[in-house]
């Protein structure tokens, strides 16, 4: 079964208030899932975004589609730059915590992802951002643990 996977990630101040949203579609299914955080990166919510979507794949072997305005994780993946970050103990990168979750993600399911132009009339990339910016600023936001701890 195909899965297509649409993903935003937003931050008001970068940093600041942030969040991220969530479209999941498969044959004649459909979900949304957002969450948002007291103090982020808009780069951290775009990868966390692909986490969490990931992570909701119950079972291994689907074709995995991902579709993100993220240049920085797009082409960090599909450009080969996270696996030499590996290699290098992604010394002097950012956001380490993150991109070691995705890693296990990225074996068990094999996604491809996709860049498409953000703030393009793309209707799922239009409600991913919509979700991303609402749940950045929902009251009592839990703390970013992996940026505010740093």
């Amino acid at each position: 079964m195909r899965i297509s996977i649409y993903t935003d990630g937003a931050a008001r101040g970068n940093p600041g208030p942030g969040g991220y949203g969530i479209v999941m579609e498969a044959v004649g299914h459909r979900k949304e899932f957002s969450a948002g955080f007291r103090n982020t990166t808009n780069n951290r919510m775009e990868l966390l975004a692909i986490i969490e979507a990931l992570g909701k794949i119950k079972q291994p072997g689907h074709e995995v589609h991902i579709y993100s305005d993220s240049k920085y994780v797009v082409d960090a993946i599909e450009k080969g730059w996270l696996f030499n970050w590996v290699k290098k103990n992604f010394k002097d990168k950012k956001n380490v915590d993150l991109w070691q979750r995705y890693l296990p993600l990225h074996k068990q399911h094999q996604p491809k992802l996709h860049w498409i132009k953000g703030h393009n009339n793309h209707p799922q990339n239009e409600r991913c951002d919509a979700l991303a910016v609402e749940a950045s600023k929902e009251p009592g936001l839990p703390p970013d643990e992996g940026f505010e701890g740093s």
